[in-house]
């Protein structure tokens, strides 16, 4: 759908850099990846483009690489991380990396000089030595991820921007975490899991909601059987935005709120399908299979402007066509249903509504409540903390009171995925969770241009989703 992504130059720049299947090889031999690893994606000597529109039985495109499910981070002492993008989450952000003593922020990268050298000065301020600054126009992250003493590379920047970037860091070597969510299109979703098979290097979707400390409770009560037969669950991303899209400094101009013209589905699913998909082991024993949309009028954000906007300000030439409340019914390959929500532009109290039913009960999110058989018989809903001490996942357990943002979620995400990359070990979710959890986002408004009908989720996992594997329910290293 052309009304999608208006191609930027910094996008069109990235894409002529594609392939070299060559150039890809040489970018991973510099981080040291296995030589069977460099070799296949040296191997690799057709563009992704390409390898999209060679589908096999039910239109799945074929594998060109190898698999990423399961797939280790090669381990090493010390994470070596380059940071794109340091405004408001990149800024807040870079201090968790800089917590963790076994990492080191070797560059970072921002359009404007000033937040790049605010964000070098706390490198500094931290006691490591001074980061590359890359402040040379909106492409300059390219040479950041060129370096040869980088590891992982973290991307929070405008929506458009993220699949660019990612595709540089890997064709470059580079494992690389991005802020939700990952891509635009599902084209953008398929290449980027066709680019993760073929460089052997992960692409991960940094969704932070699936560390919630009430979100890994009630992950490790589902799979401790608590909850019964799963048979539905729910999350959203309902968050009164209006205030900060129109504020002139806190998204660095209009592009939030300029996605509200282009799409009319869920703009940002992943923050309540993740920790459900946990739940679910959607891609590892059940996967999603379809999506039908519906939503209500765009109306919001323009009595918003019409109460707090001077005349003649910019926003006044803009026509919104988002839904102000999007509502998804989800289905999985085992009859699950999943519930979505997305309202930014309407007043009302900040939910994700993260919420698990089964064939023994229920627990519903703001504020936590659960109610189980045989625990409660009262038709009551019970106090949820009580089930803390069981069931409260090590890595909460491990880190009380963590720093930082988002009540410490944020830390314990950036925890444990540098932990899996200097330990070598398999991360909690992979380029395969990070298309699907983003799928929602293109498909979600097809399916209201198409008055609610379904539209099918690709599998991107391309059959592996079958198989059970682990994911964000963790066993604690050794």
């Amino acid at each position: 759908m052309n009304e999608q992504v208006p191609p930027s130059p910094s996008r069109r720049k990235v894409l002529r850099t594609t392939a070299g299947a060559a150039g890809a090889g040489l970018g991973i031999a510099a981080v040291g990846a296995p030589a069977a690893q460099a070799a296949t994606a040296s191997a690799a000597t057709t563009t992704t483009a390409e390898a999209t529109t060679e589908t096999a039985a039910g239109g799945t495109p074929r594998r060109r690489g190898q698999t990423m499910a399961g797939v280790p981070f090669d381990g090493r002492s010390t994470v070596r991380v380059g940071i794109v993008g340091l405004g408001n989450r990149g800024n807040g952000m870079i201090g968790l990396f800089l917590a963790l003593p076994w990492v080191r922020v070797v560059a970072v990268c921002d359009p404007v000089r000033e937040k790049a050298e605010r964000a070098a000065a706390k490198v500094v301020a931290a006691g490591q030595p001074a980061p590359a600054v890359y402040t040379n126009g909106e492409d300059d992250y390219e040479n950041l991820c060129a370096r040869s003493d980088l590891d992982f590379v973290y991307v929070a920047t405008p929506w458009d921007q993220h699949f660019p970037m990612a595709k540089a860091a890997m064709l470059n070597g580079k494992h690389v975490g991005v802020e939700c969510p990952i891509a635009m299109t599902i084209a953008e979703l398929w290449e980027l899991v066709d680019l993760s098979e073929q460089t052997r290097r992960h692409c991960m979707q940094l969704e932070n909601c699936c560390y919630g400390r009430n979100e890994m409770r009630v992950l490790r009560m589902a799979h401790a059987g608590k909850f019964g037969q799963l048979l539905h669950g729910a999350g959203a991303y309902n968050h009164d935005l209006r205030g900060l899209m129109f504020s002139p400094t806190y998204y660095e101009g209009p592009w939030r709120r300029l996605w509200h013209t282009r799409l009319r589905g869920d703009l940002y699913p992943n923050h309540g399908f993740g920790p459900v998909a946990n739940y679910m082991d959607v891609n590892r024993g059940d996967r999603v299979v379809s999506i039908s949309s519906f939503g209500t009028p765009a109306l919001g954000l323009a009595e918003y402007r019409a109460e707090h906007m001077p005349p003649g300000d910019p926003s006044w030439k803009e026509t919104y066509i988002e839904s102000d409340r999007t509502i998804s019914l989800v289905q999985t390959a085992k009859g699950r249903l999943i519930r979505l929500e997305h309202d930014v532009s309407t007043p009302h109290p900040y939910s994700r509504i993260n919420s698990l039913g089964g064939t023994k009960g229920v627990f519903e999110d703001y504020p936590a409540r659960i109610y189980l058989e045989p625990d409660h018989t009262n038709d009551q809903w019970a106090d949820f903390s009580s089930y803390a001490a069981e069931f409260d996942h090590w890595l909460w357990k491990e880190h009380a009171n963590p720093p930082g943002g988002h009540g410490g979620m944020d830390y314990i995400m950036i925890y444990r995925l540098m932990q899996c990359v200097q330990l070598g070990l398999v991360p909690d979710f992979d380029v395969y969770d990070a298309a699907t959890w983003t799928a929602p986002v293109p498909l979600s408004h097809a399916s209201i241009k198409a008055k609610g009908a379904p539209q099918a989720i690709p599998d991107f996992t391309r059959g592996e989703w079958s198989n059970a594997r682990s994911g964000v329910d963790s066993v604690k290293p050794a």
